[in-house]
């Protein structure tokens, strides 16, 4: 009974600590949102996050009007498919009710203030709206074909309309659906569906330029296209055009930023301009920044093409992106870091607090605070933001800035809050950076999977290396120098010899033929006749090759240097590299062997074998020295490491084409036909592995359905 008791007693206090464990946290930790937040890591990980923001409040339910019919009593009179939403430098805000042709305005609270409509000259489904500093409203005022300027009571101010312009394209249709203006004065309108970009205006009304036109894609089809056909089908193709602009916005510093969306826009759906046109966003590696594709998912659908809407930014340029499809709400620095995305499941016949059924437009405010518009529901959903997420603001910002000390504790406690949220292992590596701990920069670095990081915190600790051990290196290479020196006198004069010797050559035949290999690379085409028509090589040393360069791929995969292989986080298994190291080999040989046999080749399948596991020497020669340099290579030698890695691919590919044109006995013509039948049989072979495979699993789960129906019956 004792034992029993005892194991009792231990279960009791187990229980007792977890209950007080729960207790102590904090409700915002485990409060219960109706949506998930996550972070996508540098590798394209999935991280799931606290919560960045609170869903707080639904605004623009109470809003009364005077009755039109009785002027002593008021009316309910709800948003009617609202297009836009903007929020003045007080906060107060502002929304475009287009179903109304209205402009209603909140006061900083999210109370009813007042209805602003166009005295006199009413508004036509009004979809856009921007207050500048000095409360002037500008509405894009679709229905009308124009953009008013008026005060907060709805006196008109001015109007602009279609200027005339020879640098306009007569087929423009001016139908501005947003507005932006800058301090100056200046406009910049996007009109529906223009590929034209935005167009600006002067503060009277007068063109001054089309700007921020997106480019027209182009596919490696296009180009092909360009090279093949005449100039006369190619004028029937369709043409393609520049995506267009959905949305413009400018912060407090003068950028203007627009969204845009197209099928094939796969970058650049968000641009951060300065005056002259240039994009400031995806251009900044070093920080965590550089992204030029914004708009997130967890899991698109095939069939999914994402829409981004709107865009909001706050005081120190952190920008939140809102996408229609998705109904995903994502939020970057002022670098494109990726910071946080949420979204939930809406319902179609219920409205719940903290679901966006249709994000139509996203501002913030000078707390930080996010106001969605659903032009679904026709409300704004206000959103708070959490401890977590202020924290991580705070940090960021802080980081940003420069201020790495002072971030450093705030990063410490959002990485101890989630040990798994990359911005702030970044944030942590620059403040080490900072202060000179390169060795712990570079771990933080290689955590947070940022290799220009990575690469200067080598960097920095190999000049330090190298700074401590000159002396030392300098009296080495001296040494070695006159050591060569002395011992090629020797060789001169004793008449030694470095070929293998031969007493080797006729007890191990198998020493002089992998000797061989090296002659291949120095003459290609007579080393392979050698093969095929000389015996220098066999089955044996073919074997012994082909391990060896699968090796140095195995070594290549997972042992070269984070500074040049992404997936040094995360390398593959050990069978997933011996597969695909063999499956194309196999492949390889199958196809060119049953080619050549059609194509009337000389070549057995034996010299196709071995002349294709020569071909591979490469991957031993250079792919091996390669992978230990890369090592102690940062960015700084990428040319050197790109052009080496780059040159062992072409040797082997070029190997492999005179292997082909030596043991088969072909011209070059004929052995360009072979390499193109080759490829295409590698290709048909994939396919119908694939299928094989496929319905295996198919059979496999049929009659275990088969025989599981048997059993229950």
């Amino acid at each position: 009974m004792k034992p029993a008791r005892t194991l009792f007693v231990r279960l009791l206090w187990s229980l007792l600590s977890v209950l007080l464990v729960v207790g102590s946290v904090p409700e915002e930790a485990y409060a219960d949102y109706p949506y998930s937040t996550n972070y996508r890591n540098k590798s394209g990980g999935l991280v799931w996050t606290q919560a960045a923001y609170a869903p707080e409040r639904v605004l623009g339910q109470d809003i009364f009007i005077p009755d039109p019919k009785n002027p002593g009593k008021t009316v309910r009179s709800p948003l009617q498919q609202p297009g836009d939403l903007f929020l003045d430098a007080q906060d107060r805000i502002y929304v475009a009710d287009t179903g109304n042709n209205r402009i209603v305005m909140f006061d900083r609270g999210g109370n009813f203030d007042r209805v602003i409509t166009a005295a006199g000259t009413p508004l036509n489904k009004p979809q856009g709206l921007f207050v500048d500093g000095q409360d002037n409203l500008y509405v894009a005022d679709t229905g009308n074909a124009r953009v008013v300027k008026l005060d907060t009571h709805g006196k008109l101010l001015k109007e602009f309309k279609l200027p005339k312009s020879r640098f306009i394209p007569e087929t423009y249709r001016f139908e501005p659906i947003k507005v932006a203006v800058d301090k100056r004065g200046f406009l910049f309108v996007n009109s529906l569906g223009s590929y034209n970009g935005l167009m600006q205006l002067d503060p009277d009304g007068k063109f001054v330029r089309f700007f921020a036109a997106n480019e027209a894609p182009f596919t490696v089809l296009d180009s092909l296209k360009r090279m093949i056909y005449t100039r006369e089908m190619y004028e029937k193709q369709p043409s393609k055009l520049p995506p267009a602009i959905n949305n413009v916005d400018i912060d407090s510093r003068g950028f203007l930023y627009t969204v845009s969306y197209g099928e094939n826009l796969t970058s650049g759906q968000v641009k951060k301009l300065n005056n002259a046109g240039k994009n400031f966003l995806g251009t900044d590696s070093s920080v965590g920044g550089g992204n030029d594709s914004f708009g997130e998912v967890r899991f698109r659908r095939v069939e999914e093409k994402g829409s981004l809407k709107d865009i909001a930014v706050d005081g120190n340029g952190n920008f939140t992106v809102i996408d229609s499809v998705s109904k995903m709400v994502s939020q970057y620095d002022a670098f494109g870091s990726l910071l946080f995305f949420w979204s939930g499941d809406a319902s179609p016949n219920t409205t719940q607090l903290g679901i966006v059924k249709s994000p139509a437009a996203v501002e913030t405010n000078s707390t930080n605070d996010l106001f969605v518009l659903d032009d679904n529901a026709n409300l704004i959903q206000m959103f708070r933001q959490t401890e977590f997420g202020a924290l991580v603001y705070k940090a960021n910002n802080l980081t940003l800035d420069g201020k790495y000390k002072e971030a450093e504790a705030l990063w410490r406690e959002v990485l101890h809050l989630n040990a798994y949220y990359t911005p702030a292992m970044l944030g942590l590596a620059q403040a080490a950076y900072g202060r000179g701990d390169y060795a712990e920069a570079k771990r933080l670095y290689y955590d947070a999977g940022l290799q220009d990081g990575y690469s200067n915190s080598f960097w920095q600790i190999r000049l330090g290396w190298f700074q401590e051990r000159f002396g030392l290196f300098m009296n080495i290479v001296l040494g070695l120098g006159l050591l060569y020196l002395v011992f090629r006198a020797i060789a001169k004069r004793y008449r030694l010899s470095w070929g293998t010797p031969r007493f080797l050559q006729r007890r191990w035949p198998l020493a002089a033929q992998l000797r061989h290999a090296l002659y291949i690379l120095r003459h290609p085409v007579d080393g392979f006749t050698a093969l095929r028509y000389e015996s220098k090589g066999s089955v044996a040393s073919a074997v012994i090759i082909l391990v060896l360069a699968y090796l140095s791929y195995a070594v290549s995969r997972t042992q070269t240097s984070f500074t040049f292989n992404a997936e040094a986080i995360r390398p593959a298994g050990a069978a997933t590299i011996f597969l695909q190291f063999f499956l194309v080999w196999v492949a390889w040989i199958v196809s060119n062997y049953l080619v050549s046999s059609i194509r009337r080749g000389e070549g057995r399948f034996v010299d196709v074998f071995v002349g294709s596991a020569y071909a591979l020497t490469p991957l031993i020669a250079v792919g091996l020295p390669l992978t230990f340099l890369s090592n102690g290579m940062t960015l700084s030698e990428a040319s050197i490491f790109n052009f080496l890695h780059s040159g062992m691919v072409v040797w082997v590919v070029l190997l492999l084409i005179w292997q082909v044109q030596s043991v088969q006995n072909y011209s070059v013509g004929e052995t360009a036909v072979n390499l193109l039948f080759t490829v295409g049989t590698m290709i048909i072979l994939g396919v119908l592995c694939f299928i094989v495979f496929g319905l295996s699993a198919e059979l496999r789960n049929f009659l275990y359905s088969i025989l599981q129906e048997v059993s229950v019956r």
